[in-house]
């Protein structure tokens, strides 16, 4: 399945000042699925963590943002560029992004064979 984004770019139909992050699902296989995230300046809930079934890997392309890694309270502060690959069940949250410019995200959701 492959979404159909105004374009074909990673950067179209990017609005400043949503209340809500965008979902946009770009392409899936059995056991991968490829997203493109747009936050403007939302954080994960107090208390929140995710905590998927699946690996996850992140590659930050636009704005700013920190994560929260669990294990060792670790914060990653990310630019454009920046990657991690969160193996599944590994509790993380996202503490902060960036509004204006957005920020946009490409992940890359494994399952474990």
């Amino acid at each position: 399945m492959v979404a159909e984004l105004p374009g074909d770019n990673l950067f179209a139909g990017l609005a400043s000042g949503a209340r809500d992050e965008r979902f946009d699902l770009l392409a899936q296989s059995p056991g991968t699925r490829i997203e493109r995230i747009v936050s403007t300046g939302q954080a994960s809930p107090p208390g929140f963590w995710y905590d998927q079934p699946e690996d996850e890997f992140v590659v930050l392309l636009s704005g700013a943002a920190r994560l929260r890694l669990e294990a060792g309270n670790r914060l990653l502060d990310m630019k454009p560029g920046d990657w991690i690959d969160i193996p599944a069940r590994y509790r993380h949250r996202v503490e902060a992004t960036q509004a204006d410019p957005p920020t946009v995200w490409l992940v890359v959701h494994r399952k474990r064979p």
